[in-house]
């Protein structure tokens, strides 16, 4: 199956399993790293999102995703193999991407 790795994505990724405080269990996450590399590459970069808290930027940027509010965890981005990419879940807008862009901007201090 081929799977459409375009920066913006979201897909439903298992990332079990986890330790400690790392944000657990299949979930939402948008794909951030650039389009070539999530295809040339076996891993993606990826940014959770999650239902859960309030938003709190430059951590926790909110976005619509799904039809819902939701957070993006920007302090929680982490390469994943493309093997926990379990289906499809949309395609976030630019502006939301842009939002999520400016936070991980300011969580790597670049």
């Amino acid at each position: 199956m081929e799977l459409n790795l375009n920066r913006g994505n979201v897909f439903w990724v298992n990332l079990d399993s986890t330790k400690g405080a790392e944000i657990a269990k299949p979930r939402p996450c948008v794909l951030v790293g650039a389009t070539p590399i999530n295809r040339a590459r076996r891993t993606v970069v990826v940014v959770p999102l999650s239902t859960g808290g309030k938003p709190r930027p430059p951590l926790a940027v909110p976005v619509l995703c799904l039809e819902r509010n939701v957070i993006a965890v920007c302090d929680q981005i982490r390469a994943v193999d493309k093997t926990r990419l379990v289906k499809a879940a949309g395609i976030l807008s630019s502006d939301d991407l842009e939002a999520i862009d400016e936070g991980l901007r300011q969580v790597l201090a670049v």
